[in-house]
């Protein structure tokens, strides 16, 4: 059985999407204050994804890498200088050395294996007031695109992008609760929230083995952005 590290996985998109995937893989999970609850065929590992050491431990953890999924994030909420460096580092920076730096380790042992970073709606349509989030998401996206340019091949590691929208779980859940949201169910824009579940089912489809796809982004956000 095969290693795939959820980066992130203690979260509400996170550990959904680690009960959805340790069925089938040994599941080596990071968190970074939010220990998470014990599930079967999982392994935590307290990480923070920008002390390289923190990284390499978590690599470690999983000497039968198959698959990395980056799933931590920052919302980069509040005035000043201070939310757009905190993104950079949260919604950029680490995820994308490790993503590298896993990539690096699957070419090693020759796995054509899979990466997969989750993003957000707001990196591909405009909403007012996101620029520390969102350009940093968008950053995340165009990076992938060209990790997975570089890692094709024979040994082919794929790497995608999920870019969920309003989502019941993780950080659009305060949201919600605000009413921010609301409009696009009362104008009929989507039929429903998104559900932790749809965006691991949208990483256990760029999972499966001999997938074809590779550099692509799925926006899985019941069509709000269309």
């Amino acid at each position: 059985m095969a290693d795939v590290i959820v980066a992130g996985g203690s979260g509400g998109l996170g550990s959904e999407t680690v009960q959805s995937l340790a069925a089938e893989w040994r599941i080596v999970l990071s968190y970074r204050t939010r220990a998470p609850k014990p599930v079967p065929n999982t392994t935590a590992v307290r990480a923070d994804l920008m002390v390289a050491a923190d990284r390499t431990r978590l690599l470690d953890a999983a000497p039968g890498l198959y698959s990395l999924v980056v799933m931590t994030g920052d919302p980069a909420r509040g005035a000043g200088e201070t939310p757009y460096h905190r993104s950079h580092e949260a919604n950029y920076l680490g995820p994308i050395l490790l993503a590298r730096e896993a990539a690096e380790r699957m070419k090693a042992s020759a796995t054509a294996g899979a990466i997969v970073l989750v993003s957000t709606m707001q990196a591909v349509s405009v909403f007012p007031n996101s620029t520390p989030y969102a350009a940093q998401k968008a950053a995340l996206i165009h990076a992938a695109r060209i990790l997975a340019k570089e890692c094709r091949g024979r040994i082919n590691i794929r790497v995608n992008v999920i870019c969920p929208g309003v989502n019941e779980a993780g950080m659009a859940k305060a949201s919600i609760a605000s009413g921010k949201y609301q409009r696009y169910l009362s104008e009929d824009v989507i039929p429903r929230y998104g559900r932790a579940a749809d965006v691991a089912r949208a990483v256990r489809f760029f999972l499966e083995p001999d997938n074809y796809i590779t550099g692509q982004v799925l926006t899985v956000d019941g069509g709000l952005t269309l």
